[in-house]
């Protein structure tokens, strides 16, 4: 049974789409550039927002010279509106409440940076519920990479395998597998338009506060 959780933000707590096309938009305008199309941006995000960002100015056709510029403007738009056009997804504040209650250590891991992150967590009022918020910019290597896991569960002293990722792409399963820990995916988050149900996990689910239920199989397994 798991002694700790980590778990992703954008796309596992929070629908953060429309943070990202709308500062993404703001920033396109600045530079003249058009804006790269929600889809695309759905397709890209969860690898960090330098991927992100690289990933859209190529799309649009943008000289890669822009890129420092392009993430000026794009820092100062993201941390104006963060939060202002994102929802968390169902379930999560009760997910949530329950694994709080359950008395174990729970960190946030995500890519994206930590100041993004903790000020995201505060504006939805979750941030009353972690231990630990670690972003991209805290590791010297993100996810998909098992670096990130590894170091936090060395922060909540927990070992990899007793600590289970909840996650919703095939860069969080990819990074547990790598760690050596447990991994519960999400149905609705940002997986690269693939299918998260092709990734291997002990669960996937499509609500956090369906977790409780994949615990106590596991605690108490079907004969």
């Amino acid at each position: 049974m798991p002694l700790a959780f980590l778990i992703d933000l954008d796309g596992t707590l929070v629908d953060t789409l429309g943070d990202f096309v709308e500062a993404l938009a703001r920033m396109s305008q600045d530079l003249q550039l058009p804006a790269p199309g929600r889809e695309f941006v759905g397709k890209t995000v969860g690898r960090g927002s330098e991927h992100l960002l690289r990933s859209c100015l190529a799309h649009v056709g943008a000289d890669a010279g822009l890129y420092e510029t392009a993430w000026q403007r794009y820092q100062a738009h993201y941390g104006a509106i963060n939060g202002e056009y994102s929802t968390l997804f169902p379930g999560v504040r009760e997910g949530l409440a329950w694994l709080r209650a359950q008395g174990l250590p729970m960190a946030c891991l995500t890519n994206k940076p930590s100041a993004f992150a903790k000020q995201l967590l505060a504006r939805k009022s979750l941030d009353g519920y972690f231990d630990r918020v670690f972003g991209g910019d805290d590791f010297a290597r993100q996810k998909p990479d098992p670096m990130p896991l590894l170091k936090t569960c060395e922060a909540l002293g927990v070992a990899p395998e007793r600590s289970w990722m909840v996650g919703d792409s095939s860069n969080d399963a990819q990074a547990a597998k790598a760690a050596g820990c447990p991994v519960v995916l999400m149905r609705y988050g940002y997986n690269h338009g693939e299918p998260i149900a092709q990734v291997p996990a002990l669960a996937h689910l499509d609500r956090l506060d369906q977790i409780g239920a994949v615990l106590a199989r596991r605690a108490h397994p079907t004969p």
